[in-house]
C-alpha cells in the first residue's frame, strides 16, 4: 500500500492501521497468542500502523508479533510498523509513568506517537497541561517522535489544530456522525470534518477512529470506508480488527480489490457492550427495540444476544460510545 506522511511529522503510514483495542480484555478477550498473531498478519500484510493504549491493556499481543517478527525487520524483509499509544493521565508523573511502562513493554527506545487519551472538551485539554508538558519533554529527549490528542469531540479537535506544539490529531470522524461530541452536547459530522481540514492544512497529522462505528457500519462497510478515505486533510483511518479476516479485508478494500456491494459476512457477530466504557446510563435500554438490554450487579449494561435483532438504534445514543458488533 501506498504510504502518506502524518502532517509534518515525517512519519510515514499506511492508508489504514490496526485498532489494537479489539483483542483486548474489554472486547473479545483474545489469547496472547491470538491476539499477537492478528497483530503479526496485520504486519505481514502490508500495514505498518498499529494503534494501542495504556488503558487497553493490548502491548503484550504487540510484544509478541515484533519479537516473532524480529528476523523479519533486521533483515529488511519487513519494514517495522509504526506505533501509537496514549494514556489517560493528566499530570507530568502519570504520563511519564504511561510512556516509560509503552517503552519496556514493547521493548523500544523509542514510541513513534504518544497522545493525550480521550481529550472531552477544549477545557479539559487545558487542565491536562501537566501530561501535554510531560510529552514535548520526551519528545525532545527521543522518547516519543510526535505527540497529540485522540477526541471524540469537535471542539476538542478545533482546539488542538491552534495550539503550538500539536503533531498528531485523532479524531472520532464517520459517514453518519455518530459518536461526534461539542461541550456538554452533540457535535456535528460537518464541525469535526471542519476542524480536521483545520488540522491539516497547518501540517498536523490526522488519522481517523471510529469510521465503522465499532463495527456497527459493518453491512454499510465500502460507503462508510468511501467516504473516510476521502476525507480530506485524513492521511489513515484506523480499523478495529479482532482476526485474520478484518485485516484481510481492510487490505483487498485499499489495494481495490473489494467490489462495490461488498458486504462482509457478520452472521458470527453480535452486538455487546465494553464495560471500560459504558457509564450504566440507560439509554441504550429506553431505546432498545427488542428489549434485549439489562443491567447488571456491576452496574452497566448487558445485551441478551437471543433477543437482540441488531437493528442498531441503541448505538447512537450511546454517550461513550460503548456498543461494539463484533
Amino acid at each position: 500500500m501506498e504510504k502518506k506522511y502524518l502532517g509534518n511529522t515525517g512519519i510515514e503510514v499506511t492508508p489504514v492501521g490496526m485498532g489494537v483495542l479489539t483483542i483486548g480484555h474489554t472486547q473479545l478477550d483474545s489469547t496472547l497468542e491470538e491476539g499477537a498473531a492478528v497483530v503479526r498478519h496485520a504486519i505481514e500484510s502490508g500495514i505498518n500502523f498499529f494503534d494501542t493504549a495504556e488503558f487497553y491493556r493490548t502491548y503484550h499481543y504487540i510484544a509478541r508479533a515484533l519479537k516473532d517478527l524480529k528476523p523479519s525487520f533486521d533483515s529488511g524483509a519487513l519494514p517495522r510498523p509504526v506505533i501509537a499509544s496514549k494514556s489517560l493521565s493528566s499530570g507530568y508523573d502519570g504520563m511519564l509513568k504511561a510512556i516509560e511502562d509503552c517503552r519496556s513493554a514493547l521493548d523500544l527506545d523509542t514510541i513513534d506517537i504518544f497522545l493525550l487519551h480521550e481529550v472531552t472538551q477544549a477545557p479539559d485539554f487545558e487542565l491536562r497541561d501537566g501530561a501535554w508538558e510531560c510529552l514535548h519533554d520526551a519528545k525532545v529527549k527521543g522518547k516519543v517522535k510526535a505527540v497529540g490528542i485522540s477526541t471524540h469531540h469537535a471542539d476538542a479537535a478545533l482546539a488542538a489544530a491552534v495550539t503550538p506544539g500539536m503533531d498528531i490529531l485523532f479524531p472520532l470522524i464517520n459517514y453518519r456522525g455518530f459518536g461526534i461530541r461539542k461541550g456538554e452536547g452533540e457535535g456535528t459530522r460537518e464541525e469535526m470534518e471542519s476542524a480536521i481540514a483545520s488540522a491539516s492544512e497547518r501540517g498536523i497529522g490526522v488519522y481517523a477512529m471510529k469510521v465503522l462505528c465499532g463495527g456497527n457500519f459493518a453491512g454499510e462497510y465500502i460507503e462508510a470506508l468511501d467516504y473516510a478515505a476521502a476525507l480530506k486533510g485524513v492521511q489513515s483511518v484506523m480499523l478495529g480488527m479482532g482476526c485474520k479476516r478484518d485485516v484481510d479485508d481492510a487490505v483487498a478494500y485499499f489495494f481495490g480489490r473489494l467490489p462495490n456491494d461488498y458486504k462482509p459476512d457478520v452472521k458470527d457477530k453480535k452486538m455487546f457492550v465494553d464495560k471500560g466504557d459504558c457509564i450504566g446510563c440507560g439509554a441504550c435500554m429506553d431505546k432498545c427495540a427488542s428489549r434485549a438490554v439489562s443491567y447488571g450487579m456491576d452496574g452497566s449494561a448487558d445485551i441478551d444476544n437471543e433477543k437482540c435483532i441488531r437493528c442498531g438504534y441503541c448505538v447512537p445514543v450511546c454517550p461513550t460510545r460503548a456498543l461494539i458488533f463484533l
